[in-house]
């Protein structure tokens, strides 16, 4: 059976390299990809370089913990070293959003993920690829999220770059 997730990704470390090389790996890894505009906006939470964020969606037959070993290797090969600050920058980083209609509680692993509900760079970018979809837990869609999200307290500047 075949379950949509979707993703988050970001990179304030050689960022148009890692994006692409993420998107690159990610179509290799699992075919098809619905991608969302990528964004530039401000790092959150510590003194850094901005960030490039976008969401990517797609279906697949893995487990949560199958993702999550192809997530971290491909955050491995995009020089990605685990263990530092939770708000630090980062050369890629991938993290699963939403694993179908699932909600899971599991030690670290929360899904939906609570980043969701808190970050334009998560909300605006998921709002614009499943605007449609509904949260399992909060019973609205994306879109009527975004609406009442205060866009303005975290801003985000779409940028033009290929990922086709």
């Amino acid at each position: 059976m075949q379950t949509r997730v979707w993703l988050s990704i970001g990179s304030n470390v050689e960022r148009k390299t890692n994006i692409v090389g993420c998107v690159r790996a990610l179509r290799n890894a699992f075919g098809e990809l619905v991608l969302s505009r990528v964004y530039e906006n401000a790092s959150f939470g510590f003194e850094g370089s901005p960030f490039y964020n976008l969401v990517v969606g797609f279906d697949t037959g893995d487990s949560v913990e199958q993702l999550a070993r192809v997530f971290h290797q491909i955050e491995a090969d995009h020089g990605r070293v685990r263990g530092g600050a939770k708000f630090a920058a980062r050369s890629l980083d991938i993290d699963l959003l939403l694993y179908g209609d699932q909600v899971v509680r599991q030690g670290r692993l929360e899904l939906p993920r609570p980043e969701i509900l808190k970050y334009a760079f998560v909300l605006g970018p998921l709002a614009e690829v499943a605007g449609s979809a509904t949260h399992p837990v909060i019973g609205k869609s994306y879109g009527e999220l975004w609406a009442e999200f205060d866009q303005g307290r975290h801003p985000l500047s779409p940028v033009a770059l290929p990922l086709n």
